[in-house]
């Protein structure tokens, strides 16, 4: 008993025993434990307060003369009156869960031995809990350890960084500039970019939109999609490793033998305010495929932030599981990228010999959008922010694939539309562009080509009653089959869910060419 309260002292917090009772019903603290969580919860809650307020209390303690030696005194029988509180607390929640039955048994299924892996894995999945306390399933360290585990990724993995690589004189957006403007811009740059830039960027990396998506844990978003993953698909979570230090929140469901397209696996990169609790995974799904989600870094329950080299960690570590792990050939395995998720997506395409690559609602670079958004005057800014430290060029990594690709054009996108309501100023129409001129690059010749493609692909922009001539008519006809070829429109809004069979469809089109 003693060994069992001393292991729930600092264990996690429990938020869920799946398959028992109702969906939406949670692990319920009872007694001891309920009342030692509450003040703990309360007591961290203060803590985090008081340590973004702490310059405004230091000043306020200053001025009220609490730093005498009396005084002194007093605030250290206060804190040390309040620590003793807390301490009591942890003892009597470790009581109450050691009590508890429910908890025992998870406590004893986390911190059972992994002699065999696959039921340790199997009997902690049961449960819903603080990922933080969730064992790592798999890291790309140790699988590069292993002699039978091969990497096939096509280029090498940059580790953990430091400083030096990382400084605001690296890399330059604005070589035109004198010396002294390109410094500042440089410096605010960086500033910007690892204070609030990225997080414009990813906003669902900020930690408050997380919580208002967790407000209520059995109302939360993120926890009632995660629990229909588990309980009507039979999902496993995973924690994942990879080379820089990250751990990778992934969950995946597997339709092998259940349906004739679960022998292929789509792997799910999720947009900049995606998770895969309520995200994309679901298409695949309903269409019968095996499906893989993971959470951006900074995301759920994934650690770090999403700058580039950490999502090429990210997406490389998750190939490296659904490969080595879960056993898919990578011919089998169909990148599906939707928004800001495409540049992973892409990523993983160029780097892993993947089946397929679909990308949903994707832009081809970041900086227009970027610039659209931002005033003017902030131009320079922007794009030293975009170019060295978030450069999410899609166009020029789809440039690199080779394999079969298909883009999905939103027409009624409010995203990235630099214009909104305006077909042509999609940046869809610009990846597919970059596709045809990479791969078709007669087709698009002459001036006259492309101005027939410029206006096939802004066709619902275009008025009626704008004659065209009869060479770009005769060029729209011969440029239609190719755009059909890659790319289709699909009337909705950006954030729409896409309809499982219009995925299907894509998916059935591409395995034909793949077979021509």
């Amino acid at each position: 008993m003693m060994k069992l309260i001393w292991q729930c002292l600092f264990s996690p917090r429990l938020y869920k025993v799946y398959k028992d009772g109702p969906k939406d019903s949670m692990y319920q603290p009872q007694g001891l434990e309920k009342w030692g969580d509450r003040i703990i919860s309360k007591a961290n809650t203060i803590l985090n307060i008081g340590l973004y307020t702490s310059p405004f209390i230091c000043m306020y303690i200053y001025k009220r003369g609490f730093f005498t030696y009396d005084e002194m005194r007093t605030l250290g029988r206060f804190f040390g009156g309040i620590t003793c509180l807390i301490i009591f607390s942890f003892i009597l929640r470790s009581y109450g869960r050691a009590t508890s039955t429910k908890y025992a048994q998870f406590i004893r299924a986390l911190y059972a031995p992994m002699t065999d892996k696959k039921a340790y894995l199997t009997e902690i999945r049961k449960y819903d809990f603080e990922f933080n306390a969730w064992p790592t399933t798999y890291s790309v360290a140790a699988a590069e350890s292993y002699t039978n585990d091969p990497i096939i990724r096509m280029e090498s993995i940059v580790g953990r960084s430091s400083w030096l690589d990382k400084h605001p004189f690296k890399t330059c957006a604005n070589l035109h500039l004198p010396l002294y403007q390109r410094a500042t811009i440089q410096i605010l740059a960086f500033v910007a970019t690892h204070t609030f830039g990225l997080r414009l960027i990813y906003p669902g990396s900020l930690g408050v939109l997380q919580v208002l998506l967790c407000i209520t844990l059995s109302g939360g978003a993120l926890f009632q999609g995660r629990t229909q993953l588990v309980e009507n698909h039979n999902g496993q979570r995973s924690k994942l490793g990879t080379a820089d230090g990250n751990t990778i929140d992934t969950m995946f469901v597997d339709h092998r033998g259940q349906s004739p397209n679960g022998k292929k696996l789509v792997v799910c990169c999720e947009g900049n305010s995606g998770f895969y609790e309520m995200g994309i995974m679901n298409t695949p799904i309903k269409a019968g495929f095996s499906a893989l989600g993971w959470n951006h870094p900074g995301f759920g329950g994934s650690s770090g932030l999403p700058y580039p080299s950490q999502e090429h960690n990210a997406i490389d570590v998750v190939m490296q599981f659904a490969i080595n792990e879960l056993g898919f050939r990578p011919d089998d395995i169909i990148m599906f990228g939707w928004s800001i998720g495409g540049y992973t997506a892409s990523w993983a395409a160029v780097n892993y010999p993947v089946g397929a690559l679909v990308l949903d609602a994707t832009f081809d670079d970041l900086l227009p959008l970027a610039e659209n958004q931002m005033p003017s005057s902030w131009s320079l800014l922007v794009k030293e922010v975009i170019r060295s430290y978030v450069d999410l060029n899609v166009a020029e990594l789809v440039t690199k694939y080779d394999g079969p690709v298909h883009l999905i054009r939103r027409t009624e996108d409010e995203i990235i539309c630099l214009r909104q309501g305006h077909l042509s100023s999609n940046r869809g129409n610009n990846l597919v562009v970059r596709i045809l001129e990479q791969r078709h690059p007669a087709a698009l010749g002459s001036q006259t080509a492309r101005a027939a493609l410029s206006r096939l692909l802004a066709a619902p922009d275009s008025p009626a009653h704008v004659p065209a001539g009869p060479d770009v008519q005769q060029l729209e006809k011969t440029l239609q089959p190719l755009v059909s070829k890659y790319m289709r429109d699909l009337r909705s809004s950006h954030c729409s869910p896409l309809p499982e069979n219009d995925f299907v469809e894509i998916i059935d089109r591409l395995q034909n060419r793949r077979r021509e």
